[in-house]
């Protein structure tokens, strides 16, 4: 239980510390998404670091201090700025393709329980069946999300990925798009359905790979989606741990 909270915790923390570092930079595109509030250039780029350093912030307090409040607004700050995609004219696979954003902390809430809102989050979590099935239930929900929404976008050929499979040698990269969006959506229904571990890590493989292929500022890209392959890892390790034989009281409690 303790490696699924710390999978969570880190992967949480990695996302908003990867986020926050491109307000510091000022990425142009996020122009684009204050304007959805009605600020315009100039002011959303005075304002980029301030957003940026408070991700930062939130990141490292995650990592040395992680409080249930904390979690509780990176689950609300990731729907927003994920939701701010779509809002700004981007396709809506964008937003559910970051569904690790907001559902790895969602994720380590649960397994930590709510109450008491302030208090620090214990790093061996004791939850009962019923909890820790809830847990289960929303990794697969947001396993099946962020691989549907890449697959989506995949499908639809979106520039920046044939851009990367072009970069990469590939002389049909819409060909490549397609079946690569085939197979993430395929496996997202499956998982969905019936999670099992072997595609489970096929997938962890696949997206740790595929999310280095940045032709830009990769290694914050790769950071910021920690939350994808936290997921699908975090996943992998609750399936193991419900297994029958390894159960054991210390681990997970008898429902109350």
């Amino acid at each position: 239980m303790k490696d699924l909270h710390y999978t969570l915790r880190i992967a949480s923390a990695m996302c908003f510390l990867g986020h926050g570092a491109f307000g510091i930079i000022t990425k142009p595109i996020w122009c684009n998404y204050f304007a959805v509030f009605g600020i315009g250039h100039d002011l959303a780029y005075r304002l980029m670091p301030f957003v940026g350093t408070v991700d930062i912030l939130l990141g490292l307090s995650l990592l040395f201090y992680p409080t249930r409040a904390v979690l509780a607004w990176l689950v609300g700050w990731g729907t927003v700025t994920a939701l701010l995609r779509p809002l700004s004219g981007e396709p809506f696979g964008e937003f559910i393709e970051r569904a690790g954003n907001f559902g790895a902390p969602l994720a380590l809430l649960l397994l930590s329980g709510w109450k008491p809102f302030w208090s620090r989050v214990d790093a061996h979590p004791h939850p009962d069946k019923a909890r820790f099935n809830r847990v289960i239930t929303c990794l697969r929900v947001v396993v099946f999300l962020l691989l549907l929404g890449h697959g989506w976008l995949n499908w639809i050929e979106k520039k920046g990925l044939l851009a990367q499979y072009a970069a990469l040698g590939f002389s049909n990269p819409v060909n490549v798009a397609h079946t690569a969006g085939i197979f993430e959506m395929i496996s997202a229904v499956a998982l969905l359905i019936k999670p099992v571990r072997p595609l489970l890590l096929t997938l962890l493989i696949w997206k740790i790979g595929t999310e280095l292929f940045y032709p830009h500022l990769e290694l914050f890209e790769w950071i910021e989606r920690a939350g994808s392959y936290g997921s699908l890892l975090a996943l992998w390790l609750a399936l193991r741990i419900n297994e029958p034989s390894s159960i054991t009281t210390n681990q997970i409690l008898p429902a109350s």
